[in-house]
């Protein structure tokens, strides 16, 4: 059974992790897999928007931890290095928006690694939790670096250090995700959005995206900067000129993402 699923449905790529009898748990031929599948679909010019979810009760439990118990079991640094932090990378860096789709209970590096995403939506009945701190751990996959931002140091703080769960109610409240859906019209409702991403001007999006982890790091005049020099590679695509014709000739604009 391959670990990780690829289905193409007409722009968007869905993406499924798919070890439901471990939780989606990773291990290091899931993580490897993940990586190429998003290789794939950053390289398919057919592809405009990522859909990420998991199969089963779960959306990811984090790092399978018998994995960890083997005799060639490799060390947090190679982990890291090699499983989390190029997936966490990829997604990032990848120049076309990425849904991803809490179906269930998202921990650890399955939490952040959704975190990550551009747009996280969630089931009513999932959860998240920083579990690391059960174990002696810290929190990794970007987890430091996303979820204070996303919702504030001091919860962030907290919630890594007690390892609370987090229902997805409260998650939409704090402004973790962007919304939740009732369970029997979650994957019908978070697949339309993907599906909605997939026909805009996506190549706008990704400079959205690229604009967006500038901002991490850049001063305010850096960050205007970096918006100007981007606005103005936005203003030379086919999508710009066709929004903008569209609008005059009051019509439905038909973007390509170029």
């Amino acid at each position: 059974m391959n670990p990780v699923l690829l289905e193409i449905k007409n722009a968007v790529a869905i993406i499924t992790l798919n070890r439901p009898e471990k939780f989606n748990a990773f291990n290091r031929e899931m993580a490897l897999l993940l990586q190429k599948i998003l290789d794939d679909c950053a390289a398919d010019k057919n592809i405009r928007c990522i859909y990420l979810t998991g199969n089963g009760k779960a959306f990811c439990a984090g790092q399978d931890l018998s994995e960890l118990t083997k005799e060639d079991a490799p060390g947090f640094d190679k982990m890291l290095s090699e499983y989390y932090n190029p997936i966490v990378t990829r997604i990032r860096n990848i120049e076309k928006p990425i849904v991803c789709a809490v179906n269930g209970v998202a921990a650890g590096a399955g939490a952040n690694i959704a975190l990550c995403c551009d747009v996280v939506v969630a089931s009513i009945s999932a959860s998240f939790i920083q579990a690391f701190s059960k174990i002696g751990l810290i929190p990794d996959s970007g987890g430091t670096y996303f979820l204070p931002r996303l919702i504030g140091f001091q919860k962030a703080s907290a919630l890594m250090m007690l390892g609370d769960k987090v229902s997805a109610t409260d998650a939409e409240k704090t402004g973790m995700v962007y919304k939740i859906f009732p369970d029997e019209i979650f994957a019908e409702e978070s697949l339309k959005i993907a599906t909605t991403l997939s026909q805009t001007p996506t190549k706008g999006l990704a400079l959205t995206k690229q604009a967006l982890n500038s901002s991490f790091n850049n001063s305010l005049q850096q960050q205007l900067q970096t918006e100007d020099k981007l606005q103005f590679t936005a203003a030379q695509t086919h999508d710009y000129n066709e929004g903008v014709q569209a609008f005059l000739e009051k019509r439905n604009p038909n973007f390509t993402g170029e």
